[in-house]
């Protein structure tokens, strides 16, 4: 299993079309990808569970993955948080 703890950076938090990018990009991964926030945990493939996270500017957010390649699930969903998602 691998985690990592990140925060979003983008003013506008995690709405529609980040949530789209992150599904995106968690389908090119054979593992199994989570975003936990606070107690929650949702499937990172699914864009519904990302929306009803609720992840404004500033929230705290898990992101692990478990399977043959998760350190680069990991990593990949990582480069977009710290990217803003290319908005700003």
């Amino acid at each position: 299993m691998t985690e990592r703890t990140i925060t979003v950076v983008n003013r506008a938090g995690i709405h529609a079309r980040p949530s789209a990018i992150l599904v995106q990009t968690t389908k090119n991964f054979k593992s199994n990808i989570y975003i936990e926030k606070g107690t929650d945990r949702i499937n990172a493939k699914s864009i519904m569970g990302i929306i009803t996270l609720g992840a404004a500017y500033g929230t705290e957010l898990k992101i692990i993955a478990e399977g043959e390649d998760e350190a680069a699930a990991v990593d990949a969903l990582v480069k977009l948080f710290e990217s803003k998602f290319e908005e700003e």
